[in-house]
């Protein structure tokens, strides 16, 4: 399945219902007075939050969602029938933006919690609503009110706790695979995953976090780089930022987590800012004694919490789980 995490949608609410003119036509009766129902109102966009979407997929190649019309009144004073609201069910974490004024309309963090977006139009007043002691037989009837139209663009920032970090081919996919049930693809190529990746993950007894492995960062990321910024906004919503480093390069670990954290502070000082662990990985197959801890160490004089892991034989990795899940709930 095709991750999609931007595009644009057409949305429409449904026009109100025009009122009726009529009068009442009864046998014996000479003159009936007006009868005229109300139109009925015109359908509403109404967007909802379903956490089992993890992609606006949906919507790629939908591109014009309208609401029901609102249906004329009728005589004997009978309102029109209502038009039908239609609702948006949308991933959580997704952002609506109006094109046209840039501004943001909708934020959907909640599961099942209902958003009217665009309202529909008001039907109209039949003539039964103008009679009046001195007007006891008025021939006009209001039109509905027109539904509202908005193009709007959808952006998906994924909701987890914690984000992954780390140069292609760090052990991200590998870690997500081990700790959660995600089952990720892994290969020993460049952008193996070229999609984020969501995985529950449980610690303690009932404790339970969601970690996103983000795709495509190297050097340069932040202007464009690799897979650019499409994906380094996935960490714009996480509360705690692990950094992956593989420990079977050759290139110093801490120039590589520099590297990572000078794109994070180019894309986002805030993202930048948040609480961080440092996780050195494939530990494995680390071959020179000492190089470990010597790594550790400089770490721990920056102030970072440090942990060595190896997902192949699943040295630390409930430690780190642990550890992850006690920070995030002090968060």
């Amino acid at each position: 399945m095709r991750f999609v995490d931007e595009t644009e949608l057409m949305l429409q609410s449904g026009n109100g219902g025009r009122g009726c003119v009529a009068f009442r036509r009864e046998k014996f009766i000479a003159k009936g007075g007006p009868n005229g129902g109300d139109g009925g109102d015109g359908g509403s966009i109404i967007l909802v939050g379903d956490s089992s979407m993890g992609s606006l997929l949906d919507f790629k190649h939908k591109k014009h969602i309208k609401a029901k019309n609102g249906e004329s009144g009728m005589g004997s004073d009978k309102t029109g029938k209502g038009g039908e609201d239609i609702i948006v069910r949308l991933p959580l974490g997704t952002l609506v933006y109006n094109v046209q004024t840039g501004e943001l309309m909708a934020d959907i963090v909640e599961e099942r919690k209902k958003l009217v977006l665009l309202k529909g139009g008001l039907g109209g007043k039949g003539n039964a609503r103008f009679s009046t002691s001195t007007n006891r037989a008025p021939t006009y009837a209001q039109a509905g009110l027109p539904g509202i139209e908005r193009k709007v663009r959808l952006e998906l920032k994924l909701m987890a706790d914690v984000g992954l970090l780390g140069f292609p081919n760090a052990g991200k996919s590998t870690l997500i695979s081990r700790i959660s049930a995600a089952r990720p693809k892994i290969a020993d190529y460049p952008f193996t995953t070229l999609v984020p990746n969501l995985g529950v993950v449980r610690w303690g007894e009932e404790g339970t976090f969601v970690v996103a492995d983000i795709p495509g960062l190297i050097e340069g990321a932040s202007q464009g780089a690799g897979l650019g910024i499409k994906f380094l906004k996935h960490v714009e919503r996480t509360r705690l930022l692990l950094h992956l480093l593989d420990m079977s390069e050759e290139r110093d670990p801490l120039e590589r987590y520099l590297a990572i954290r000078g794109e994070l502070e180019a894309f986002d000082t805030e993202v930048a800012a948040r609480p961080e662990m440092v996780v050195l990985a494939k530990t494995d197959v680390v071959q020179t004694e000492g190089l470990l801890e010597e790594t550790a160490e400089i770490f721990r004089k920056m102030g970072k919490e440090v942990h060595c892991i190896s997902a192949v034989t699943g040295e630390g990795l409930q430690e780190l789980v642990n550890a992850t899940g006690r920070m995030i709930a002090r968060i």
